[in-house]
């Protein structure tokens, strides 16, 4: 199986792409600039680049890129700058989402394509109707008014909560759940649940990006995870 990812150059898409060749998957990567992967990763004969900014590509050439991928992997985030928080494209996530999606149904795939993205522990699932305390209500209200990637975020997981739905003949999703996210070198015992359990404000847990690497590789590339979490918001935590 063939799988495209997005956000591929970021320290969690970096780390995704790297599973995926161990595995011996083949992959397409849209990246911006060559030189943001390692070159072992850029020669990998199990991988395609393509040199792009995917909000750039026409309905036409994103549809060619998504066509004969079996899974999709969004690793899309806003860079922790000014600019990257409050500059353009402020719905990266989003519309990045949206396109893909929309190229997925452009191919009319023999069968459901597999979309999974990197979301985050401070979105609620609200087809679950998480219970999040008072004070961390008040705070991510703040969050929606004061930064617009914590928008970007909960946005694009309801857009595959809502206009894909659990029901689709042509995309399934998996939005994944890290909580602070750290680096660690090597994969580390971690556990997955369907909701947070512990704030995500006031006591959040650790979760490094390579645990998320490791994780999203096995939805794409494990049939019985997948079957498990399709559909659903997991959130992730390095064991304690």
């Amino acid at each position: 199986m063939t799988t495209l990812v997005v956000g591929a150059s970021g320290a969690t898409g970096r780390l995704l792409v790297e599973e995926l060749v161990n595995r011996g998957e083949n992959i397409k990567v849209i990246i911006r600039a060559l030189d943001r992967i390692p070159e072992s990763i850029r020669r990998h004969q199990n991988v395609s680049v393509i040199e792009a900014s995917v909000l750039d590509l026409s309905a036409d050439e994103l549809s060619r890129h998504v066509k004969e991928c079996g899974a999709v992997a969004s690793c899309l985030g806003h860079n922790l700058s000014f600019k990257g928080m409050y500059g353009q494209p402020r719905r990266l996530v989003t519309e990045t989402t949206k396109r893909l999606c929309a190229a997925i149904r452009s191919n009319n795939a023999a069968q459901a394509v597999k979309f999974v993205l990197m979301n985050t522990t401070g979105n609620s699932n609200r087809d679950l109707q998480e219970q999040i305390s008072f004070g961390q209500k008040l705070v991510i209200g703040a969050l929606r008014l004061l930064l617009p990637p914590h928008v970007d975020n909960e946005e694009a997981a309801d857009f595959l909560r809502t206009g894909i739905g659990q029901r689709d003949n042509e995309i399934e999703w998996v939005a994944v759940r890290p909580d602070n996210l750290s680096d660690e070198d090597v994969v580390t015992g971690y556990d997955v649940c369907p909701s947070p359990t512990r704030s995500a404000i006031f006591d959040s847990g650790s979760t490094s990006r390579i645990n998320v690497g490791h994780f999203m590789a096995d939805l794409i590339t494990e049939d019985d995870i997948w079957n498990k979490w399709q559909g659903q918001m997991p959130v992730i935590y390095n064991n304690e």
